[in-house]
Formats: C-alpha cells, structure tokens, sequence
C-alpha cells in the first residue's frame, strides 16, 4: 500500500511528465516545417515503474480491496399511466390506463459481509417495487430492503451470497480538507467506475432540497448513477457516502468539481437504527426561534453576527430544564456556528437521543454556556389524543426537503375514512401551517399549541399548491 506521502510524489511526477510532454508538443508545432537531425525514438512510451531505488506509487493494489464491496444498484417501479390529465376522464375510462415500469440505476457498498448489508441512498430506491444488485464479478442478486430514511438520504439493503467483500469504516470526524479521496460508483449505468480528487470542505451544509445536511464535498467527480457509491481514503476505508453532484445547469451538464457524500459516521449510526429498529428516531430540544436580524439585535442589545433568537420554551422540555429563556440568543453548539434558525434545526436533526449539547448563549448582550440533552420526539401523533375534533387524522414531522424549501408546519400522514377528521375534510397530504392557537415550526409546537383547546378551530391548510382555511367543527 502506498503511502500518502509516496502519493503525493506520484502526483509531482504526473505533473512533471504532462509539463514536459506539453513542452515537447509545442516545440513540434512551432518547428514543424524546420529540419532535425535524425533520432532513434521508442515505438511506445511508458511511464518508468520506479525513479531510481523508489517505486512509482499506485491506487491499484488499494482499489483491488475496494471495488469488489461497490456494487450497481437496478431499481424497477411500477407505475399506472392513462392519456388523460383530468381525474374525472382517468375515472371515466380505466380500461386506457396502462402499466408503465421506471428503471433507474445508482451504486451501493457492502459494509457487512457475514450479514449481507448494503448501504446506498434513499433517492436511488425510493419508491421501487423490485430491487437487484450486481456484484463486481457480474453476479446480479435480488436485495431485501431493510430501511430507509429520507432525511439524510441513507437506505439499507440486504442480500444472500457467500465471497462477498466488504468495505471498513473510517473515522470521518478526523478528516480534513485537503485529504485525498477515491470515489467508486457506477455513473451513468456505464459500469464501475474510479475517481480521485481531495476534500473540499467538511460540514458543507444550506444545499436546498436535500435533508438534514453535514456532508463532506469533494472534487472528485461524482455524477448521476454515482449515488450510493463509497467515497474512500488512501488506506481503502469508506469516509463517505456519495449523494450528489451540483451544477447550475443540471445533473445531466455533468461534474463541475462540486460533489457531496454523507459522512460514514453519520451513515453508520443511521443505518445501525434502521437495521434494529426499522426506523430513525431523533431528539428535540424543545424551543422555538427565529433568525436575529438587525432590529431583533438592537431590542435584545447583541452585536452578535447572526444566530437563531428562542421565541418559545415549551414547558418539561429539555430546553426548558436547561433554562433556555425567550430572547436567548444561540450562536454555537458543540463549538459549531448557529447562524439561524435552519443552521439549529440542521444540527438538532443530526443529533442522537440522549447526546448532551453545550450551547454558547448570549443573554442579555452577555456571554452563557448551557447543557442541553435532546428528548425523544414521537414520528407522528394521533390527532385524537391532541383535539378530539382531529381525531382520525395522524400528524407527522414535515420531511427535510419542505423544511428546506421554507415550509414550517406539519404534515396529514394519514385520515381514516369516514372519521372526524375525513369529515371535516382533511385529507393525507395536507401540510397544516397554522392553526387558531398560531403558527408552529414542528409538531412539538403543534402539540404544544393546543394545551389548552380552542373553543373554536380552524386549520390553515396547504394543499399542492393552494392554500386556505378549513373550519374544524
């Protein structure tokens, strides 16, 4: 295995070569027509594989380990398609609806080979109805979905086979910008292909549409297909899951440098979850807040360069047993910049239940440190045990990628049929933004809003892309 520094000398003399190799060209293209002297040349050139006593370094031996535990990730989908766009007319004439299969391609990594698991993302099996991986040595086996979740984009999948390879994991948290990488995948279905570059940035974050955020970026060309893929060091340990690319013209206008990967560390405890429990549960902290612009810094006499301003404390909350107060202003959690409101909504939902928080606090124009834990907080709750008016309706946490797009509120998971709720017209979907006890952030809030129930209730209800009120009677 080469080393990091045995690497770096590859490279300088990679550049090296290309400098003289361009050097060279120029001469003949500049002298072409001029007359030289006779000289008995290679009929191929290669690059030496030593340069006196030291071996030119190589990824292969590295690689060799790695791509056997990179696999292709086939997804089919079943999807019914009718000529018509107006429901009434797909209504009307079910016998033109026809059965339609989307297939989509993406990468996976073999991260336990006793056991068979897979990690890749969630975007690259959402919504499938079959699922088949093809190993390296072109075996292609039917994958057993465990888990996904949609808000750090992990899934996990599972399958039979013996001599199945796996990748290790790396520590993410002790990478470093700068640090070489490799990235593995299958961009654009062509089959397994191999890219390097460093590391750009850690903690890369604010990236619209794409969940609870604390990825790793990378130059490393990372491109459509490429999702799901490993993202490795120099020793062959998986840092990084591959998630994204980005580019102002499209996906398809292919890499710019801007690639993105989910931490392992984060994957791994993600995917611990969803393999003994099915499912993420994350923590709270039990407050409400708001960005500090300059005429809330001015009220509060801070001159604090942003941060997310508490505007409610719900009561028996973590927060609250802290002695987080209204007008706190957060800057900093666990050292880590707060600069507002989504800054601390990204952070809490990256946090386990139970981790412990040291927050840095201005109060009252003063510096404070407080310790915050994180409560466990329900997926959904059922609105009967909320309001009885809502019962039949069960309320859930909005995804990441609304809350990213700047809804607050939450989301109608699901409305039993003929129950209050249906008849008062909510419908699985909805996304409640405000009610008569006020606006809410979350369901937290949403629960808390109605510790005392309003005589009278009415919703305010986006619904696709209209938006209004519905009395609850």
């Amino acid at each position: 295995m080469a080393s990091p520094r045995s690497t770096l000398l590859a490279l300088s003399l990679a550049a090296a070569f290309g400098g003289f190799a361009a050097t060279a060209m120029r001469d003949v293209v500049d002298h072409r027509a001029e007359a030289a002297p006779s000289l008995a040349l290679p009929t191929a050139a290669a690059l030496p594989t030593a340069v006196g006593s030291t071996p030119v370094p190589s990824l292969a031996p590295m690689l060799a380990r790695v791509t056997p535990a990179v696999v292709s990730v086939h997804s089919k989908q079943r999807v019914r398609v009718s000529p018509f766009a107006d429901p009434f007319f797909r209504q009307m004439f079910p016998d033109l609806t026809q059965d339609r299969i989307n297939e989509s391609l993406g990468s996976g990594v073999i991260v336990d080979a006793a056991r068979g698991l897979i990690l890749t993302n969630h975007h690259v099996i959402e919504g499938a109805d079959q699922v088949s991986v093809t190993l390296a040595d072109g075996r292609t086996l039917p994958a057993q979905f465990l888990g996904s979740d949609p808000d750090t984009d992990i899934a996990v999948m599972k399958v039979k086979a013996d001599k199945l390879q796996a990748i290790a994991f790396a520590n993410s948290d002790q990478l470093r910008v700068g640090d070489f990488v490799v990235a593995v995948g299958n961009p654009f279905g062509i089959g397994q292909t191999v890219t390097s570059g460093i590391v750009s940035a850690v903690g890369r974050s604010g990236l619209p549409g794409l969940g609870y955020q604390n990825f790793i970026q990378t130059d490393a060309s990372i491109n459509p297909g490429n999702s799901g893929g490993a993202l490795v060091n120099l020793n062959g340990e998986l840092i990084g899951i591959n998630t994204a690319s980005f580019n102002p013209r499209g996906a398809i206008a292919g890499n710019i440098g801007l690639g993105f990967a989910i931490p392992a560390n984060l994957a791994r405890s993600i995917a611990e979850q969803l393999i003994s429990k099915g499912s993420v549960q994350r923590g709270t902290f039990g407050l409400e807040t708001q960005n500090l612009d300059d005429r809330l810094a001015r009220a509060l006499g801070t001159s604090a360069d942003g941060g997310a301003v508490v505007t409610r404390v719900f009561p028996g909350s973590a927060a609250a047993q802290a002695g987080l107060r209204a007008g706190d202003v957060i800057t900093a959690a666990n050292g880590q910049r707060i600069g507002g409101r989504d800054a601390l909504r990204n952070f809490e939902g990256l946090q386990s239940v139970g981790s412990r928080v040291t927050f840095d606090v201005l109060r009252d124009g003063k510096p404070v440190k407080l310790q915050v834990g994180l409560a466990a907080q329900p997926r959904n709750v059922a609105g009967g045990d909320i309001d009885p008016r809502l019962a039949g309706a069960s309320f859930a946490e909005l995804p990441a990628n609304l809350r990213n797009s700047g809804l607050s509120g939450v989301l109608v998971e699901s409305v039993a049929r003929g129950s209050r709720a249906a008849q008062n017209g909510l419908q699985p979907g909805d996304v409640v933004v405000a009610s008569t006890t006020g606006a809410f952030e979350d369901l937290a809030a949403f629960r808390a809003g109605f510790t005392r129930q309003p005589a009278d209730l009415a919703l305010r209800i986006l619904r696709g892309s209209q938006q209004g009120i519905l009395p609850i009677r």
